[in-house]
């Protein structure tokens, strides 16, 4: 993603060499309203991984990996149950939100988005329901298509797929944690505990 703000860099100076040569007008004004089309610089920056809050699910903040590799966002889930409501489809399924911890267990549900084919990086492939859910990283706020997904033997909880970050977040793959913010949530969390 870093790189998109390298070739930004090289269409300027193309755009620089074009004006000392004196080419035509028309290419430059091209150059220039791309360039100023792109919103990079209004984008925040995130790195590889970061806290996610689920409000909707009543989930604590957890650790997720930003994959770009992944186009659709998925959440550790297990005993997974689809069940009808005032005549929705909802599934009911249960979160370890504490990486590599099996407690707390939180039981959740959310209205059926649709189910899906997904094939994992390791090249299996399952059926998998879809939820659309609201997703806090730092102070931006996003809705998020999420798959349920069984991940115990996997290191995060959740996976951030490229659909969900794209419009708002720059990766920098070399840092962790810069959306901030989750010194604030577990604080409102844990009053919202005691109340």
């Amino acid at each position: 993603m870093l790189s998109r703000a390298g070739e930004h860099l090289s269409a300027t100076a193309v755009s620089a060499k074009q004006v000392s040569t004196g080419s035509n007008k028309k290419n430059k004004r091209s150059i220039k309203s791309s360039a100023k089309k792109k919103p990079l610089g209004e984008k925040r920056i995130i790195g590889w991984r970061e806290w996610v809050v689920l409000p909707d699910l009543n989930l604590p903040p957890i650790k997720a990996k930003i994959d770009t590799g992944a186009r659709t966002s998925a959440l550790h889930a297990f005993h997974i149950r689809p069940f009808e409501k005032d005549g929705v489809p909802y599934v009911e399924f249960v979160v370890h939100p504490v990486q590599r911890r099996r407690k707390p267990e939180i039981r959740c549900e959310a209205p059926i988005l649709e189910q899906r084919q997904v094939t994992s990086s390791t090249g299996h492939s399952e059926m998998r329901y879809v939820i659309k859910t609201n997703a806090e990283i730092g102070n931006e706020s996003l809705v998020v298509e999420v798959t349920l997904t069984n991940r115990d033997q996997l290191g995060f909880r959740m996976l951030i797929g490229r659909e969900a970050i794209r419009e708002k977040f720059m990766i920098d793959p070399g840092r962790s944690y810069c959306a901030g913010g989750i010194k604030k949530k577990m604080k409102k969390l844990n009053s919202k505990e005691h109340t």
